[in-house]
């Protein structure tokens, strides 16, 4: 059973089930998922996850959504998985560990501003859905301009950015659940003019990824 996580309906105009409301979420319990629209924003994602899973067992966890594509990065339209969430607006310009703390500790693994999403089960559905795996950047304020984004891809070595990716990652490793992050792109990171994005075919590529991912094994 999939929980299935995106921050705005919008997003999943195409997922099909029985409308529920858990606390402040809306959702949808459909075959073999478990939906929720947690709203956008970091604090959004992890609110909604940590909520559920309190209450509900999670075997695995999906976040999906959209996001812009930094220089060199997806093409427009195109679908990735995430390997690895930067929170980029958490401590200094380079992060929490020149402050000398880190954002999550658990056992003798201290996290800064990176957090993986579960390897094994990205690996696997990047073998089995033909995806590519990219490192994606989260922050509250997304890029104004193109050179704004330029300069945080070439920061952080990251290829995508959205607003949500870090907190689901970094509420994953706190809660033992294993999570996966999908992403289509449908804009280049830093171009606000919507007349040079592309938010239908990335739709199409969200609906196709997350329509065989239900149907895998």
């Amino acid at each position: 059973m999939w929980l299935l996580l995106s921050p705005t309906r919008l997003e999943a105009p195409f997922l099909k089930g029985k409308p529920f409301a858990f606390l402040a979420w809306k959702g949808l319990k459909g075959e073999g998922f478990v939906y929720l629209e947690t709203g956008i924003g970091k604090v959004n994602a992890a609110m909604a996850l940590a909520a559920y899973a309190a209450k509900n067992p999670v075997e695995k966890a999906l976040l999906f959504g959209l996001a812009g594509a930094y220089p060199g990065g997806p093409a427009l339209g195109e679908a990735v998985l995430v390997g690895e969430e930067v929170e980029a607006d958490l401590g200094l310009k380079e992060g929490l560990a020149p402050l000398g703390f880190p954002a999550l500790a658990l056992g003798e693994r201290r996290y800064f501003n990176r957090f993986p999403l579960d390897p094994g089960l990205t690996q696997g559905l990047a073998q089995a859905l033909g995806l590519k795996v990219a490192v994606g950047l989260t922050r509250d304020l997304v890029s104004e301009t193109p050179e704004e984004a330029l300069d945080l891809a070439r920061r952080w070595g990251a290829s995508l950015e959205n607003m949500e990716g870090a907190a689901f990652a970094r509420a994953c490793l706190a809660l033992g659940v294993r999570g996966v992050e999908l992403r289509a792109i449908s804009n280049p990171a830093g171009v606000r003019d919507k007349g040079a994005w592309r938010l239908r075919e990335a739709l199409g590529a969200l609906e196709d990824i997350t329509g065989r991912l239900l149907a895998a094994p």
